[in-house]
């Protein structure tokens, strides 16, 4: 039997306490770490979030495992939660699920970035459309 993109997504946020971005703000104020995984070409063209940490989805699980000789040693201490945040609130859920594996405590922004923006919380750098 397959599996769907749909039902990985409905199971990784069954693990999740995802975070609106009214709460993860302040969470990352309090000492959370938000991590931004969207592309450049998205930074780019929309900005990007004060504070938070970039770290492209494509090497997040080599920076987030905390055996990895490749992690970053900030964002794997013990006991950090850690906050994803992508574009719409997709890929960040699979990555946030993905990491719990490692024994991280992780999750995302339900809506990521465009809901961020759309409750009009900061914005930095942003580019024209």
């Amino acid at each position: 039997m397959r599996t769907t993109v749909d039902q990985l997504l409905v199971e990784a946020r069954a693990e999740l306490t995802r975070l609106t971005p009214a709460e993860a703000r302040p969470a990352s104020r309090d000492g959370a770490a938000l991590v931004d995984i969207r592309s450049d070409s998205q930074r780019a063209r929309d900005g990007v979030l004060p504070g938070a940490k970039h770290i492209s989805r494509n090497v997040l699980e080599w920076r987030l495992d905390p055996s990895c000789e490749h992690r970053d040693h900030e964002l794997t201490r013990l006991g950090l939660q850690v906050i994803l945040i992508c574009d719409q609130g997709y890929q960040s859920s699979l990555a946030a699920a993905t990491l719990r594996r490692f024994g991280v405590d992780a999750t995302d922004v339900h809506g990521g970035f465009q809901a961020w923006r759309a409750v009009g919380l900061p914005v930095a750098g942003r580019g024209e459309r």
